[in-house]
């Protein structure tokens, strides 16, 4: 019997209710976009409520791909980011849990969601897409409900606008009307006015009536040239006491076939869309032999370059073989041999012929181009089949590292985080799709752009959380920082309430002394600003600079076991030594000499240099002036004047 252990129980317990949460959520809130993209397109035509579910059905399968990675991602934070914070996650890993093996449960179950996602977007999501998008091609095409409103001009009866002033609605009347007839052409309007109307709808609702009482008929009529003799326009005018039309408007919901979508791409299946690729591909070679063909039999400079042959009783076109001159004719004499009009006619053959020519050439690219954009289109779909079940295991490996680092459950900081992340993804996915769709980027290009940049973020969270670095430590980005800039830090002191090793006077007066000689030498080493060739060749000694800074630190961490206050107030006051790149940009001299050949970009270097080693040289110094004012201390001789003497 399958035993499963208890930590994966705990894992899949703490995930699952996460993740089907966010699932739900997520997936509302891309039906919510669906819906206001095309609400303009669905309200107002009488829909019944069994079409709209149907619809929204469909479109919430066809819209499972956009969801389901996100929400992945956000489950993923929130229960490792909850975890973090409860100490829960601590706790495992001091129990001798690697984070490996508690990630493990998740990333098995990550594995069957992405085998389910491939067979979802092979099997099931082509009979969606297809239903969904029927249904919506067949309700954009479906007439609203009529419903005309005072005080303004409806238009939404195919060729007629029909304006009514006042509307009775208990005795279903209208009043004031003024009815504008385009359904023969603009050319020949007719124009309707009446006191009153009713308006209704036959029995197959494919037909208005519109009844009318107490109006008048405008109609421009076709000119009467030839009739009787009558020349110019005709028009036609009529008053009536009542009066009726009927107006073609179909008012049902007709369903389009589904086969109609079933040929596209959207509609198909792996096996299906590599057939389509294959066909189309052929088309497109036979295409090309074909024009490649035409062109290589097109006559040059009027001689044929093919001739027919009646060989074996049939007609075989073969290549004429070529004349051999003895020397090369010379186009430009021949055409100025001839008379000045036959020259012109000569030119203007050309230009019609090579005219001629290029329309031919484009319109079978033509052709060729929109194969070639059925064929990408295939292969886009063809590879979302895949891309899919890969970003489900990429979003797992970015959402649950990244969790463990941040340590915040909730809805809080996960949400932004995967907010954030998603956009980044939806964005470079969206350009890489473009880019495919246009055939400026071979499609498995495009379509893994977003999966080839987001997968080594996945690597690299997962890397760190699982050894533990301090990826979103702010001290190590802090200082990352100042070594590019050169920010300064302060440092802080203060007394400690239990003291193990107390400060002895003289071993922290030997040791400012052996502090002070290293920087004392360091400034006799380099006594003057250094010039650009030497700069970029040498530069200051980081290897010297970093045992300077260390011995700084030594000094000063031995000193803050001290019980006087005053010498933690002046052990504060020693700076930090920084270890920036532009002390010594490089540590070879050959590159350092090929630099400094590159003299308008290695000029600002060199000058920002030069100020990170003075300030450099500021700081040394002021590490001196610390260790005598802090020998006076310990000696007794310490007095406020020393704070501003310049030794």
């Amino acid at each position: 019997m399958l035993k499963i252990k208890r930590l994966y129980t705990f894992m899949l317990s703490r995930f699952l209710p996460r993740f089907l949460m966010t699932f739900c959520i997520c997936l509302f809130i891309v039906i919510m976009q669906f819906l206001w993209r095309y609400i303009d397109e669905l309200v107002g035509k009488g829909l019944s409520i069994d079409l709209i579910a149907e619809l929204f059905f469909h479109a919430a399968l066809s819209l499972l791909p956009l969801a389901l990675p996100l929400s992945i991602l956000l489950a993923a934070l929130m229960t490792f980011g909850d975890l973090g914070e409860h100490i829960e996650l601590t706790a495992l890993k001091s129990s001798g849990i690697s984070l490996t093996t508690i990630m493990k449960p998740i990333a098995i179950l990550m594995v069957f969601v992405a085998i389910g996602a491939f067979f979802f977007m092979n099997n099931a999501l082509p009979k969606s897409q297809v239903k969904m998008w029927t249904l919506l091609f067949s309700m954009r095409q479906t007439s609203p409900t009529l419903d005309i409103p005072e005080g303004a001009v409806y238009s939404q009866i195919p060729g007629y606008n029909i304006y009514v002033k006042r509307k009775d609605k208990e005795r279903d009347m209208l009043y004031g009307m003024l009815i504008y007839d385009v359904s023969n052409g603009t050319m020949f309007p007719r124009i309707v006015a009446a006191d009153s109307g009713r308006l209704s709808m036959t029995e197959d609702k494919r037909h208005l009536v519109l009844t009318l009482f107490k109006g008048a008929w405008y109609e421009e009529m076709k000119g009467g040239g030839g009739v009787s003799g009558i020349s110019g326009e005709l028009y036609r005018r009529e008053t009536f006491h009542d009066k009726e039309i009927m107006i073609p408007y179909d008012a049902n919901f007709t369903r389009m076939d589904d086969e109609t979508m079933k040929s596209q791409y959207v509609g198909k299946n792996i096996t299906e869309l590599q057939q389509t690729i294959d066909s189309v591909r052929l088309k497109v070679d036979s295409a090309a032999t074909l024009i490649i063909q035409n062109l290589r039999h097109q006559p040059i400079c009027g001689v044929p370059a093919v001739r027919t042959v009646y060989k074996d009783g049939t007609n075989v076109k073969e290549p004429v073989k070529e004349v051999k001159l003895d020397k090369p004719v010379n186009v430009n004499e021949l055409i100025k041999a001839l008379p000045n009009a036959d020259q012109q006619h000569v030119i203007n053959q050309a230009l019609m012929r090579t005219n001629t020519a290029m329309q031919d050439l484009q319109f079978q690219g033509y052709s060729v181009n929109d194969d070639n954009y059925v064929i990408r289109r295939h292969q886009i779909e063809l590879m979302k089949k895949f891309t899919l079940s890969l970003a489900c295991l990429i979003f797992f490996f970015i959402g649950a590292p990244l969790g463990a680092i941040i340590r915040k459950g909730g809805l809080g900081m996960p949400i932004v985080i995967s907010v954030i992340l998603f956009i980044v993804y939806y964005i470079i996915d969206n350009m890489g799709y473009k880019l495919a769709r246009d055939g400026r980027w071979p499609v498995w290009q495009g379509m893994w752009l977003s999966s080839a940049v987001l997968l080594p973020l996945g690597i690299f969270l997962t890397k760190k959380a699982v050894n533990d670095s301090a990826v979103f430590n702010p001290d190590a980005w802090l200082n990352v920082l100042r070594r590019f800039t050169g920010l300064h830090q302060t440092r802080k002191l203060a007394a400690k309430e239990v003291i193990i090793n107390e400060v002895v006077p003289d071993e922290a007066m030997a040791r400012i002394d052996a502090l002070k000689a290293s920087c004392q030498q360091f400034l006799d080493k380099y006594p003057g600003r250094q010039r650009y060739i030497d700069y970029w060749q040498h530069g200051y000694d980081k290897a010297a600079i970093k045992s300077l800074a260390e011995q700084v630190d030594s000094v000063v961490d031995y000193l803050s076991n001290s019980r006087d206050q005053m010498v933690l107030n002046k052990a504060m006051d020693y700076p930090f030594i920084r270890q920036l790149l532009t002390y010594s940009p490089t540590g070879n001299k050959t590159l350092g000499t090929v630099l400094a050949a590159l003299f308008p970009i290695g000029l600002p270097a060199w000058l920002i240099g030069l100020r990170h080693q003075k300030n450099l040289k500021r700081d040394i110094q002021l590490t001196i002036k610390t260790c005598d004012q802090l020998v006076a201390i310990f000696n007794g001789e310490y007095n406020r004047e020393m704070e501003y003497s310049d030794k």
